[in-house]
């Protein structure tokens, strides 16, 4: 069974047992999260969601992505910034697609 669904501005395509990384959720680690907005169940397509859908995870752990460099240069100007930035994310293991 397969489904796409919505959190943190993106959407996801997943079936049962897979692993993804989303944005950060407030959740504790070993706790349970309910996706209700569901776009599409195996061929069930909703507009814009199909009623009574869900996605079922296990929150596996929150951590942070590698770090990024981010360097702002302006030519000729001697304008030069470097900063660095660390994405917070929560990896999601797929329990169950009710649909």
């Amino acid at each position: 069974m397969k489904a796409i669904f919505v959190t943190g501005g993106k959407q996801y395509y997943v079936s049962v047992g897979d692993v993804i990384y989303v944005e950060k959720l407030d959740v504790e680690a070993g706790k349970d999260v309910e996706f209700t907005d569901v776009l599409m169940v195996d061929d069930k397509v909703g507009t814009p969601n199909v009623k009574g859908a869900k996605v079922v995870c296990t929150v596996e752990k929150n951590g942070k992505a590698k770090k990024i460099t981010v360097f702002k240069y302006h030519p000729k100007k001697k304008y030069r910034k470097t900063q660095g930035h660390r994405q917070p994310y929560t990896k999601l293991v797929v329990k169950n697609i009710v649909g």
